[in-house]
């Protein structure tokens, strides 16, 4: 089997901007705070950074969510997080809502209201903002990533 070396564009825009990282940490950091699982946070991350093709967040969420306890079961499941048994509601609520607010231009109305009103059946309104942020800093993130061709493995 060969490999095909992978080189990133440049170095990530958030390190080369001054200030910049430390921003989005800042931004990341207080996800942590709106009362939702840290799991359920790795999921989102891991999920919108599947949709993205963002290597280095798929790599860093299921790292992420394997040292907060994942099994693998879940992990491996996510992209099918649908069709398999492994999700409780509150997860299955906020992957969708992930899902629509990560593909904003697939439809009209880019997060339905039975999106939105099923997340907020299981999230008051810190959890939907902390999910909301998660689901914005992760989608910045592999913008970043994707854009730049950042490695999967590599430090930041």
């Amino acid at each position: 089997m060969t490999t095909t070396a992978v080189k990133s564009r440049m170095q990530n825009p958030a390190n080369v901007l001054p200030g910049a990282m430390p921003a989005i940490l800042s931004l990341l950091k207080s996800t942590k705070q709106g009362g939702v699982p840290e799991l359920t946070l790795e999921l989102v991350h891991l999920r919108a950074s599947q949709i993205n093709g963002c290597s280095v967040c798929v790599d860093a969420a299921a790292r992420g969510a394997r040292k907060a306890g994942e099994s693998d079961e879940r992990l491996f499941a996510i992209a099918a997080w649908r069709e398999a048994p492994y999700y409780n509601d509150a997860e299955r609520a906020a992957l969708a809502l992930t899902e629509a607010a990560t593909r904003l231009a697939d439809r009209a109305d880019a997060v339905p209201d039975e999106v939105w009103d099923e997340a907020a059946k299981h999230y008051d309104e810190q959890g939907l903002a902390a999910l909301t942020m998660m689901i914005g800093v992760t989608n910045l993130f592999n913008r970043l990533n994707a854009t730049t061709r950042q490695v999967a493995g590599e430090a930041w």
